[in-house]
């Protein structure tokens, strides 16, 4: 009679290092793609196959880097542009959570409120930015006030589903127990909105970006916006590229901030 062979579990740890290997092979394959496209670009431009200076190059972009980095206005456009979509991410997204959470003490004019909300985030923020402008001048200032306004009414939005999707039968079994009011707040809408939270923060990354440049092309002396802007105007594609590359890593980098902590902070949710 043969013996049965027994297949030892499969541990945490081993399903960890699973998930990592499969990550590793994802990220290589997309590092992989994207050298092979960047070659194949070159080597059409420098073949005559495409126009370089209608759709530059990646030559040209490694040179228009070396000479921002040596002038200095990368690095500066790279701040301001950081520093207002930072701070308009801050504001709004704080200011959308809170009120959007805060009216589940309110459920009568919740719908109200989030009626209004759908109809902010509705309205095109590039037919604000005039007005922003005009308001609060050409400054860094209004590029955090259209960035904030960009993310206030998804986070408000967010949160408002988030206190009404919460587990009914966990809220019955709170009031069942006479729990008040604010302890129902605290000990069980706000961890079950954590999750909505986080993920409205990666979804308002990309808006406050969105309205820290629309500013910037609008009216401003500095940031990526007004780079692009200005390359864009004097034909200079590789400046544009650039700009694009940077905007596009600065929202990458954002996001995987925001994941980490999402990862730190809510250690119980399920992966």
């Amino acid at each position: 009679m043969s013996e049965a062979v027994l297949q030892p579990p499969v541990t945490g740890k081993r399903k960890s290092a699973r998930r990592q290997s499969a990550r590793l092979g994802t990220t290589s394959a997309v590092i992989g793609l994207v050298v092979a496209l960047v070659v194949a670009w070159q080597f059409a431009v420098s073949a005559g196959w495409i126009n370089g200076k209608l759709l530059g190059s990646p030559m040209g972009i490694y040179d228009a880097t070396v000479i921002g980095l040596k002038q200095g206005t990368l690095a500066t456009d790279t701040w301001v542009t950081l520093y207002e979509t930072l701070a308009g991410l801050a504001i709004g997204s704080a200011l959308g959570v809170g009120l959007g959470l805060l009216l589940w003490f309110l459920p009568a004019i919740s719908g109200a409120a989030e009626g209004l909300s759908v109809i902010l985030n509705s309205i095109p923020k590039i037919a604000l930015g005039p007005l922003i402008v005009i308001w609060f001048g050409s400054d860094a200032t209004s590029k955090i006030w259209l960035a904030g306004i960009s993310t206030f009414a998804v986070a408000m939005i967010s949160s408002c589903a988030a206190a009404r999707e919460v587990d009914r039968d966990l809220l019955n079994l709170f009031k069942s127990f006479h729990a008040k009011p604010s302890m129902i707040f605290t000990k069980l809408i706000l961890p079950s909105a954590l999750p909505w939270i986080f993920s409205t923060l990666r979804v308002n990354i990309g808006f406050a970006l969105i309205g820290a440049v629309v500013g910037e092309y609008i009216a401003s002396q500095a940031g990526l916006g007004h780079a692009v802007f200005v390359a864009g105007s004097l034909f200079d594609l590789n400046t544009v590229w650039l700009g694009i590359i940077v905007l596009t890593l600065m929202a990458s980098v954002l996001s995987w901030i925001v994941q980490l902590a999402e990862a730190k902070i809510i250690s119980w949710k399920k992966k």
